[in-house]
């Protein structure tokens, strides 16, 4: 558009030099606009600069925006991880459900990987879960660890509680079990004072044995295992000779290596009885019941011995009163296989601290529903199975013939010896609350 004005303009002026008098005013009008073009010019190429300049900066500011932004996430997650660490550890307490069968007890044995315990498991669940550090597993005592009831080899326990100082992470039941077999739960979780103590607190446990009913059939009759089917005479015999247990009592005819005078064989039996019969896989059986403060190595297995020892026929019911005296009595000794640590019991400690304000008592009826599930799904079906393929309990019945329930203490040490083997190769040995 300039330059068409500035031609004609010089056609109108004839074409005369631009600085001759005829033209001056249109000249000099003309660089006045070439002069406001360039400014123009200046002002676009400024503009643009700041404009690109202002680009950078918000680009940059951009970038450190999330650069900070990462070394915070960074940052956080390293504080997180350094709290973990640092965090106080707490005192709780672990409900635990297991099937012992293919474990050689409750109880770690560290150093020695040979033997498999519940234990064993429980310790690596809890490290790579980030409960515990792993230090702690190598040495138990730095985490306070204590169970409430030893269990021995092959036996089961469905209200297992143990006490250790944890760090209390998010969602920790969900991720200990994500690191534990199928057939070990834990199944409720509880803080408690600082210098609780599972095994000591405890004011009482219930065991529970189940057995197939044709256990209590009579010698002279020959029975077989499906069809038989326990009638009411039977039971009512057995829960009459299981309450002579009740009370306070030496049992040092029931374990090993007590006298008769050692004050630790006296034992205190709150209740003890065979509940209802029920069918599994066609074969009827019942489980019996036993709180008691404390147990003995094969103490309850031995009160159910004897007492079927009776029931058969083998021996007189007056056996009982006679085992609690200074004279060596042979007690035959059930097997292991359906022996279960049931629950145990803190009525003291929740008496005193389960209402302060601070603590919860020490009571599961919440986790009851899981308890019952685990023990249909793992516990029940272990039992059953292993008695129909090993006939555990059949072979050991062959075996009372061989008791003499009238033998002196010297005649006792030959049927021992013989019956040892038939008692003890099945796998299983019984509870011991005290040998910790």
């Amino acid at each position: 558009m300039l330059r068409l004005r500035w031609g004609l303009r010089v056609v109108s002026c004839g074409l005369s030099a631009p600085g001759s008098a005829a033209c001056g005013g249109p000249w000099r009008r003309l660089r006045s606009v070439f002069a406001m073009a360039e400014d123009l010019r200046a002002a676009v190429a400024s503009q643009t600069k700041r404009l690109s300049s202002s680009s950078e900066v918000v680009e940059r500011l951009e970038e450190n925006g999330h650069q900070n932004k990462r070394l915070k996430r960074d940052a956080d997650e390293e504080d997180a991880e350094d709290q973990s660490k640092k965090s106080p550890k707490r005192k709780i307490v672990l409900l635990m459900a297991y099937s012992g069968k293919g474990y050689h007890g409750m109880q770690r044995n560290v150093g020695s990987s040979q033997f498999k315990t519940i234990e064993d498991d429980l310790v690596s669940a809890l490290v790579q879960s980030g409960c515990i550090p792993e230090n702690h597993g190598e040495d138990m005592k730095k985490m306070s660890f204590q169970r409430c009831a030893r269990t021995d080899k092959g036996v089961s326990a469905a209200g297992q509680i143990v006490s250790l100082k944890v760090r209390l992470i998010d969602d920790i039941l969900e991720k200990i079990n994500n690191h534990l077999p199928s057939h070990i739960r834990i199944l409720g979780l509880k803080r408690v004072t600082g210098g609780f103590n599972s095994k000591n607190k405890c004011d009482a446990r219930t065991y529970s044995y189940m057995l197939p009913t044709f256990t209590f059939a009579h010698k002279d009759h020959d029975v077989q295992e499906e069809v038989y089917r326990l009638d009411k005479e039977t039971l009512a015999k057995v829960n009459k000779l299981l309450a002579c247990y009740k009370g306070t009592h030496n049992f040092h005819n029931f374990t090993s290596q007590k006298g008769p005078r050692d004050p630790s064989a006296k034992r205190y039996i709150m209740e003890m009885y065979c509940g209802e019969p029920f069918v599994r896989e066609n074969i009827e059986f019942a489980v019996i019941k036993v709180k008691g403060q404390s147990f003995m190595m094969h103490q309850i297995r031995k009160m159910i011995g004897l007492v079927i020892a009776i029931v058969k026929g083998y021996a007189a019911e007056s056996i009982i009163e006679r085992s609690w005296g200074e004279e060596k009595v042979d007690v035959p000794k059930a097997p292991g296989l359906g022996l279960v640590l049931e629950r145990v019991h803190f009525e003291k400690y929740n008496r005193r601290f389960g209402n302060d304000g601070l603590h919860e008592p020490l009571e599961w009826t919440e986790e009851e529903e899981k308890i019952a599930v685990f023990k249909e799904q793992y516990i029940y079906p272990t039992i059953i199975n292993t008695e129909r393929e090993e006939k555990s309990m059949a072979n050991w019945l062959n075996t009372l013939s061989i008791h003499d329930f009238n033998s002196s203490a010297v005649g006792m040490q030959a049927n021992n010896k013989n019956s040892k083997n038939s008692s003890d190769l099945e796998g299983s040995d019984g509870c011991d609350d005290d040998s910790d």
